[in-house]
């Protein structure tokens, strides 16, 4: 579809890297405004101005004037500073010491938490009108930003100024909705996702933003086609999927990109040896000195798995923790970095000091050891139980690290099991999620990395393959056109 019609579009997002990013969402939250700037549509994005971002002392601007923002039955301050990005990208952060500015973090869990978005979703609307910024679309980001799209439906429905806007919300984890534990909510207490948010402090601690994200946006996006297809069922629709089948109609799936000018070995300024795809000799550099870095034993014919991710249920560490003994008695290495929940910590680390030379243990997760780690590993784990979409996997893509992975969401739709018979996929998947079938997958790569040849052209064939920014850009084009659509009917 070529668009004629250059659109004015805000993102509304929680993170947006490099200024704020806790993980993936933060990544997104400024690829995809660039990706869709660069097609020559007019691209804003608004965010918190937490602690951690004031400490950057980023070029910025105030917006003159005293705001405040009137909720939850009170008037609180908020001012605006205007950043402009490298990339021309014009970045809105709202400023509040109470809500924002007093700690470094970008989230708290505490019980008043909900009051912080709800403050930031009529600073977004405000600071639009202040601006004179009249969006086409409002793309609003996570559960962060679900609230947008229902204040538009509700408190602003009838103003003039927000009569051409539509709204898109994207999931990007729907196990996180805003009601903390929200799991445990009683009955009586469960947000019907109806009418205004409550603000009031007895009950905006059980609002659902997601849900009401769903129910109040023209289309509702999340971040894999394979993903979009498994929110409908109970098993992966964390309690909404009742919501997101009424409104099937509404629901797409994209999937994230990954920005090459970024995420790339060859520009990585932590990759110890520089290397691309037609320079894969340099790769195994990167692997000794990897080895080295980490006190494990140098053999550069021992399969080195990698593991770069939080250290949670979800991205399947019980798995690997159930399968550590099996995997011990085989001839590999295993280098984890990341950050997480303290028990999985402390078995991995009382397995690397039993096995120095073999497991390897880094965190809290940081930047450079995972850039290591992604160009000097052979292969990757990431037997997710869910996953939405996944970057690590494109990632590890892009530097020679060959995915084995458990096929769901993201997973299913970026990573194609390897068939040494017919040479083609990218990867070794394994669908059901079991010890068993893990612990195949993990030995089906290593034996495939004794063949040289063969995992040469796997390792080339991965690299080679393109999951920029360009392609979800475009699909995103179409899909606010859909929602335009959806709001004039």
């Amino acid at each position: 579809m070529i668009f004629s019609k250059k659109y004015k579009i805000v993102h509304a997002v929680a993170e947006v890297s490099p200024y704020s990013k806790v993980g993936g969402l933060g990544d997104v939250g400024y690829a995809l405004p660039k990706a869709i700037h660069r097609l020559g549509h007019e691209v804003v994005i608004v965010t918190p101005y937490y602690g951690c971002v004031r400490t950057l002392n980023v070029p910025r601007e105030k917006i003159e004037g005293n705001f405040k923002v009137d909720c939850a039955g009170a008037v609180y301050p908020v001012s605006f500073y205007k950043h402009i990005s490298p990339d021309g990208i014009p970045i809105y952060f709202v400023v509040n010491e109470e809500f924002f500015g007093g700690h470094q973090g970008v989230y708290r869990v505490i019980e008043d938490e909900a009051l912080r978005w709800i403050f930031f979703a009529r600073a977004v609307l405000e600071l639009l009108r202040i601006i004179n910024f009249r969006p086409d679309i409002l793309h609003c980001h996570e559960w962060h930003a679900g609230l947008i799209p229902n204040y538009l439906g509700t408190l602003y429905k009838q103003d003039p100024f927000f009569e051409p806007t539509a709204t898109v919300f994207t999931i990007h984890n729907l196990m996180h909705q805003g009601t903390f534990f929200w799991q445990i909510v009683t009955p009586e207490r469960l947000d019907k996702g109806i009418g205004e948010p409550p603000e009031q402090r007895n009950f905006r601690r059980w609002i659902n933003f997601t849900k009401r994200g769903i129910l109040f946006a023209h289309a509702i996006t999340t971040v894999s086609e394979r993903y979009a297809e498994e929110i409908l069922t109970p098993k992966f629709g964390c309690g909404l999927d009742p919501f997101l089948k009424r409104r099937a109609d509404r629901v797409f799936g994209v999937i994230n990109g990954i920005d090459y000018e970024v995420v790339n070995p060859a520009f990585d300024p932590n990759v110890m040896v520089k290397y691309d795809v037609n320079s894969l000799p340099k790769k195994l550099k990167n692997k000794i000195e990897l080895q080295k870095e980490l006190g494990l034993k140098v053999d550069e014919n021992v399969p080195l798995i990698g593991v770069v991710n939080r250290l949670t249920e979800q991205k399947g560490f019980e798995l690997i923790m159930n399968i550590m003994p099996t995997m011990l008695k085989t001839n590999l290495q295993l280098a984890v970095v990341g950050s997480g929940q303290a028990d999985y910590l402390k078995f991995f680390r009382e397995v690397a000091k039993k096995n120095p030379e073999r497991v390897s243990i880094s965190s809290p997760f940081d930047q450079k050891t995972a850039s290591h780690i992604y160009a000097g590993s052979d292969i990757y784990l990431m037997p997710s139980r869910y996953e939405p979409c996944g970057l690590s996997q494109l990632v590890s893509l892009r530097y020679g690290s060959i995915p084995v992975v458990h096929g769901v969401g993201g997973l299913h739709d970026t990573i194609e099991d390897f068939d040494p018979a017919t040479d083609t996929g990218n990867g070794f998947v394994f669908q059901n999620y079991e010890e068993g079938e893990l612990l195949m997958a993990i030995s089906r790569a290593c034996e495939s990395y004794k063949y040289k040849q063969s995992w040469n052209r796997l390792v080339y064939r991965a690299m080679k393959q393109s999951f920029s920014w360009e392609l979800p850009a475009k699909k995103y084009l179409e899909l606010y056109h859909i929602a335009l659509n959806l709001k004039r009917k």
